[in-house]
C-alpha cells in the first residue's frame, strides 16, 4: 500500500502520508489485527490520535470499511438493541412465570391463576422503555454534536450494558422499571444518530436503503428475542423469563448449570459487537467538516465513495457542496433546539416530528397489539397457551420479510408514495379488525380471557380467523411502508448545523408517543374495548391527508439539494 492508505485516527481515518505497508506483509500478519494489544491500542488511539505502531505493523484499517453497506451493517445493530429490548418484553407478559413473580396483589396458590401485574402497571413497566428513550433521544443530539456521531453511538451501546445488567437482576417491579428506563436511553441515542451517521456517510442514490435498513435491524431484533422468550417459556420458575433478560457476563446463580454458559452475555454479545466494530469505522465527514477537520473530511468521502480516488469527480462535488454548506452556517453557529422553531425551520421540524409520531399512531410500532400486546388479541380471538406465542411469533416473520422490498426499492419508490399506501392499507386492516369484533365479539367479563384483564374482548370461530389475518396484514402494510419510511425521512430534512439536534428531535417525539401509547394501550382495552380500534384507524386516515399536503419527496436527492427544497422558492 503507498503513502495514499488509510489509519485510525480521533475522526475515523486520517491519511496515511508517512508510512508505507506492505499489503502482504498485513495479509501474512493478519491474526495481529485481532490480538488483544492491537485492538486496545486501535481504541485507544481513536480516541487520543497519534503515530501508533504495533511491533512493525501500524494500525491499517483495510479497504472493507469503506464499504457503505458494511458501515450500515455495523450502525444498525443499534436499532437491533431496540428490537431486543421490545421482544423480551412481548414474549415474557402472557406467561404463568412472569405474571406470578410480579403479581400485582396476593399470589394465588395455583399459578394458572396469576394475573399479573394490574393494567396500569404493565403499562408503566412497558411504557418504561420509551420514556427513557425520549430523554436519550433529546440528549443524543448534544452528544452527537459534541462528540461525533460515532462516539454517541458508542456511548450507547456502554449504556445498554448497564441497563442491561439491572433488568437481568430485577427483584421487583421497580427494579426491572429502572433497568427498562437505561436501556431506553441507550435506545433512544442510537435510534436518533445511527439513522444521521448513516445518512452523512450515504450517496444519495443508496441513502435510503441504507437508513431503512435501521429497522430491519429492529425486526430482526424483535423476531429473534421473541424466539429465545418462546423457548425459555417452557423453563420453571423465574428462569423463564430471566432467560431472555441475562444480558450480563456474570453467572446466573437462578439457572441450572447446563444454561449457565449460554447465558452468560447473551443480549451483551450485540452491544460489545457493536461497540469494538465501530472502531473501525470512519466518522461522518459532514460533522469532520463543521469541526473544520478537513483532509479527514476528504479522506472519509475517498474511502466510501471513490475507491481510494481523491481526485474522484462525485468527491470534488460532494465536498464542495459541504464546504459551500458549513461556510454558510458559519454565519449561524449558534444553535439550540429554539432554533428549530423560527420561522424558516419550524415547516421542516414539524414534518420530522409528525413523521415519527405518525409512526407510532398507527398502533404497530413498539406498542399494542402488534410489538407488545401482540398477545392480547391472540387471546381475544381464542388463541392460548403457547399456540398463542407461536401465532404472535409469526407476524415478527412477517416484519423481518416484508421489510425487504422496501430496502431494495424505497429509493425508486419515493418516500411519498410509499407513506400514502401504507397509511391507507393500514387504516383499511384497523376498521375491519373493528368492524369484525364489534359484529361478533362479546365482552369477557372483568377478567379477561385466560385471566388477563386486557383481554377484555373475545371472539371465536371464522370470525377469529379474520381478526388475525387482519392483524398479519396490518403487519405487512407497515412494514414496508412507515417502519423504514419514518428513520429515512427526518435525517434527509435538516442542514448540517441542526442535523443532529432536530432528528433528535423528531425521535424524541417517537419515544414520547411510544410512552404514552405503552401505558395507555392496556387500560384502553379494559375500558373501550374493540374501540380502540377505531382510534387508531383514524389516526391512520389523519395521517394520510396530512401526508400528502405536506410531506415533499426528497428520494433521490443530496442532502444539500433537500434544504433548496425549504429556502429557495424554486427548490421544489
Amino acid at each position: 500500500m503507498d503513502g495514499g492508505g488509510y489509519v485510525a485516527g480521533w475522526g475515523g481515518l486520517e491519511p496515511n502520508k508517512t508510512d508505507v505497508v506492505d499489503r502482504k506483509a498485513v495479509a501474512s500478519s493478519f491474526h495481529i489485527l485481532f490480538s488483544p494489544r492491537l485492538l486496545l491500542a486501535t481504541a485507544f488511539y481513536s480516541f487520543f490520535p497519534f503515530d501508533l505502531h504495533v511491533g512493525k505493523l501500524r494500525v491499517v484499517i483495510l479497504n472493507m470499511i469503506g464499504n457503505i453497506y458494511a458501515i450500515a451493517a455495523v450502525a444498525i445493530i443499534g436499532g437491533g438493541l431496540f428490537g431486543f429490548d421490545i421482544s423480551s418484553m412481548s414474549a415474557i407478559i402472557s406467561i404463568p412465570q412472569y405474571k406470578c413473580y410480579f403479581q400485582s396483589g396476593p399470589i394465588p396458590d395455583d399459578p394458572s391463576e396469576c394475573t399479573g401485574p394490574s393494567a396500569d402497571v404493565q403499562g408503566g413497566i412497558t411504557a418504561a422503555m420509551p420514556g427513557g428513550s425520549w430523554l436519550g433521544a433529546l440528549c443524543s443530539g448534544y452528544i452527537s454534536d459534541l462528540f461525533g456521531r460515532k462516539k454517541a453511538i458508542m456511548i450507547g451501546a456502554v449504556i445498554w450494558w448497564i441497563g442491561s445488567t439491572i433488568i437481568c437482576a430485577a427483584q421487583n417491579v421497580p427494579m426491572l422499571v429502572v433497568g427498562r428506563i437505561i436501556n431506553g436511553f441507550c435506545v433512544g441515542i442510537c435510534s436518533a444518530q445511527v439513522p444521521v451517521y448513516i445518512s452523512e456517510l450515504a450517496p444519495p442514490s443508496k441513502r435510503g436503503r441504507l437508513v431503512g435498513a435501521q429497522q430491519w435491524a429492529i425486526t430482526w431484533g424483535i423476531m429473534i428475542m421473541f424466539y429465545l422468550s418462546y423457548g425459555s417459556s417452557y423453563v420453571d420458575g423465574p428462569a423463564a423469563f430471566r432467560i431472555p433478560w441475562a444480558r450480563n457476563p456474570i453467572p446466573i446463580s437462578f439457572a441450572s448449570p447446563q444454561l449457565t454458559p449460554i447465558l452468560q452475555g447473551l443480549q451483551m454479545i450485540p452491544a460489545i459487537g457493536l461497540f469494538c466494530a465501530m472502531f473501525f469505522l470512519p466518522e461522518s465527514p459532514r460533522w469532520l467538516a463543521r469541526k473544520d477537520r478537513w483532509d479527514e473530511a476528504h479522506a472519509v468521502l475517498t474511502l466510501v465513495h471513490s475507491k481510494g480516488d481523491p481526485d474522484s469527480p462525485f468527491v470534488r462535488r460532494e465536498l464542495a457542496e459541504i464546504r459551500e454548506m458549513v461556510e454558510f452556517e458559519k454565519q449561524n453557529s449558534d444553535i439550540t433546539y429554539l432554533e428549530l422553531l423560527k420561522p424558516h425551520m419550524i415547516n421542516r421540524t414539524h414534518i420530522g416530528v409528525f413523521t415519527q409520531i405518525w409512526s407510532q399512531l398507527t398502533g404497530m410500532n413498539p406498542f399494542k397489539k402488534q410489538v407488545y400486546y401482540i398477545t392480547y388479541v391472540f387471546l381475544m380471538a381464542g388463541v392460548r397457551g403457547n399456540a398463542n406465542l407461536v401465532a404472535s411469533s409469526i407476524q415478527y416473520v412477517i416484519n423481518v420479510v416484508m421489510t425487504v422490498p422496501a430496502l431494495l426499492y424505497i429509493d425508486r419508490w419515493g418516500r411519498r408514495p410509499t407513506l400514502l399506501v401504507g397509511a391507507a392499507l393500514m387504516m383499511t386492516w384497523l376498521f375491519a379488525n373493528a368492524g369484525i369484533l364489534a359484529s361478533y365479539g362479546h365482552y369477557a367479563g372483568p377478567a379477561g380471557v385466560a385471566n388477563t384483564p386486557a383481554a377484555s374482548w373475545e371472539v371465536s370461530g371464522p370470525p377469529s380467523k379474520a381478526v388475525i389475518a387482519c392483524s398479519y396484514l396490518f403487519v405487512a402494510s407497515y412494514a414496508p411502508t412507515w417502519g423504514p419510511v419514518s428513520w429515512i425521512y427526518p435525517p434527509e430534512l435538516y442542514p448540517l448545523r441542526v442535523r443532529g439536534k432536530a432528528v433528535a428531535l423528531a425521535t424524541s417525539a417517537n419515544w414520547a408517543f411510544n410512552f404514552a401509547l405503552g401505558y395507555f394501550v392496556p387500560p384502553s382495552f379494559v375500558n373501550i374495548k374493540w374501540q380502540t380500534y377505531l382510534v387508531f384507524g383514524v389516526f391512520c386516515f389523519s395521517m394520510l391527508v396530512h401526508t400528502f399536503f405536506l410531506f415533499p419527496e426528497t428520494a433521490g436527492k443530496t442532502l444539500e439539494e433537500v434544504v433548496d427544497i425549504f429556502e429557495d422558492p424554486a427548490g421544489i
